[in-house]
This record gives C-alpha cells, sequence and structure tokens, in this order.
C-alpha cells in the first residue's frame, strides 16, 4: 500500500506533545486546528487522554513521566502558574520528593481545585521569582527555598540548602531579598535564624545515615561536624577525605562500612590515614554503619567524652 503522511495537524501535535512532555492546554491544540469538540472526540476515541478540565496528554496520566505530571498539574492550575514548594524543590534537585500531591503555586486568588493539585496563592509572587527548568514553568531556587521554610524543619531546610551551595546554584541575596519581601511571613525569621546560625556547604551528606549521625550529634550538644571534608596535612601526603571533622577538638571520625573497607588496599590505607593524623595531634575516631545502624548512643556518648577531653 502506499505510504501517506501524518495530516498536518497530527504531525503539530506530536512536535507539541515532545516539546513539553507529552501534555498540551486545549487552547494549544485548538490553535493548531483542531476543535474543541474535535479534542473531545479524539479523547473518547482514546487518541488523547484527559490529565485535567483543559488539559490532555497523548499517553494516559499513569505513563507520564515526572516533568509530564508536573507540568499537567502547572497547566491545570490556570494562566501565571509555577510548579513551587516540594515539587520545585525536587526539580532543581534540592531534595527528594515522592508524595502524591502536586505543589502549584499562582498569583492571584483563585477557587480552582484539581485531584493531586496542592495550590498556593501569592499576592507576591513576581516574574523575577519565575524561571523555566526543563520546561517547566517553576519557582526560582532562592523563591523555592524560601516556600520550603513554612513546610520542612530546619535541619532539613539546612540541608536544602547545602544542596544548593552544592550545585552551585544558591544566591544568598535572593534569599535575603525574598525575607525582605514578605516580611510577614513565618519563613522570613526562619530564614533569617538559618543564614545567621548556619555555615552553608559545611553538613552536605551524602546518604540518610550521614544526616542520622548529624543529628544525633546536634542532639548530644556537640557542633555540627564538617561532612566529608578534604583534610591538607602539613606532611605533603594526599589528602584525607574525612567522613565527620569536628575542627575545635581535632577529632576525625570516620564511619566504615565491611564492603568498602575490608579489602587489603584500604586496610592498609586506613591504618596510614590514622598514622598521619595522629603525627599532626588530629584524633581517629572509627566506627561502623552498623553500629549506627543499631546502636548509635553508645557510640555519640563516646565521641563526646573524646571531644571534650
Amino acid at each position: 500500500m502506499p505510504f501517506h503522511d501524518h495530516p498536518p495537524v497530527d504531525v503539530a501535535i506530536a512536535e507539541l506533545a515532545e516539546a513539553q512532555h507529552a501534555v498540551f492546554r486545549l487552547d494549544q491544540i485548538v490553535d493548531l486546528g483542531l476543535t474543541a469538540s474535535a479534542v473531545r472526540h479524539r479523547a473518547t476515541a482514546g487518541r488523547l487522554h484527559r490529565c485535567y478540565r483543559g488539559v490532555y496528554s497523548l499517553v494516559p496520566a499513569s505513563l507520564l513521566g515526572r516533568e509530564g505530571r508536573w507540568l499537567a498539574a502547572v497547566f491545570a492550575a490556570g494562566p501565571g502558574a509555577v510548579l513551587s514548594h516540594r515539587s520545585a524543590a525536587a526539580l532543581h534537585g534540592l531534595r527528594s520528593y515522592f508524595g502524591k500531591y502536586v505543589d502549584v503555586t499562582i498569583p492571584c486568588r483563585t477557587s480552582r481545585r484539581h485531584r493531586g493539585v496542592r495550590i498556593h496563592r501569592s499576592l507576591t509572587l513576581t516574574a523575577a521569582d519565575v524561571t523555566v527548568v526543563s520546561d517547566v514553568p517553576c519557582t526560582t531556587v532562592a523563591r523555592t527555598l524560601f516556600d520550603l521554610a513554612e513546610m520542612i524543619g530546619r535541619r532539613p531546610l539546612e540541608r536544602a540548602f547545602d544542596q544548593a551551595d552544592a550545585e552551585d546554584v544558591l544566591n544568598v541575596f535572593a534569599v535575603q531579598d525574598q525575607i525582605a519581601r514578605n516580611q510577614s511571613r513565618a519563613a522570613a525569621g526562619k530564614l533569617r535564624a538559618l543564614l545567621a546560625e548556619h555555615y552553608l556547604g559545611s553538613t552536605m551528606t551524602r546518604s540518610e545515615l550521614e544526616e542520622r549521625f548529624v543529628l544525633l550529634c546536634r542532639h548530644a550538644g556537640l557542633l555540627a561536624p564538617v561532612v566529608n571534608e578534604l583534610l591538607w596535612l602539613p606532611d605533603e601526603g594526599p589528602p584525607i577525605r574525612v567522613d565527620f571533622l569536628f575542627s575545635e577538638s581535632r577529632v576525625a571520625v570516620e564511619t566504615d562500612g565491611y564492603r568498602t573497607h575490608r579489602t587489603r588496599q584500604q586496610f592498609e590505607l586506613d591504618r596510614e590515614n590514622d598514622q598521619r593524623l595522629t603525627a599532626h595531634d588530629w584524633r581517629p575516631f572509627r566506627t561502623t554503619w552498623r553500629q549506627l545502624e543499631r546502636k548509635p548512643e553508645p557510640v555519640v556518648a563516646r565521641l563526646v567524652k573524646i571531644a571534650s577531653g
């Protein structure tokens, strides 16, 4: 049989879907040449799939990727809507979020309600607070961190700031601008305290177990350690990457996992590092992931005794 090209409108829809994570608004499809009734007919026939009122996709909603689901929620919220709060933090790579609700902020009052969408209303949201990441309109990193401050605790917020600093996307002046423009919100006070008390990037943890250790130290009254720090000793040897470094008490904590520290090469390197640390007035303190998982309190108690000795 002879090959026939797809109708131009189908090609245009496919191109739009490719640019927008397979989702689009009804008005966008109408601009391409279909009537609203034709769109509904295609949805009934299974050629299009309705995500929300006035929002469609080329695939069933259950098959949409993360960005597709987020963009569909933004479209559903209406003009000026952007991804925000926990969802925007995940999009920026500041922290993980697996909740069932998509956070969206709109710059006006509305009575819209959509399944699975948590709509936030902000009269202070301006064009300067909006960016686009992976073709999804969202709040900037500074605005996202500000909004997060009202939804998560102090330590998770510190971790989000540390991640932003590690990704080189943190603009402290932009965060301070958010505080100045939103003085009446509870986040303003929390962020003032965080910026005054937390050394950005100093407690960047790589796992939940490392995060638990930082919190255990804090609850025990120890100053928060610097995490995953390169320590250069004055012996011209290579730097030592220390898991947790307590500079004031000169204690270097290493958390050894059996899988990575059981080799002969690592065994020898661990002893050499301990000797170098001791020779330069540092006190090495070794524990294991197993100890921190099962009996963390005695480990921290011993650490407090050494650090205060």
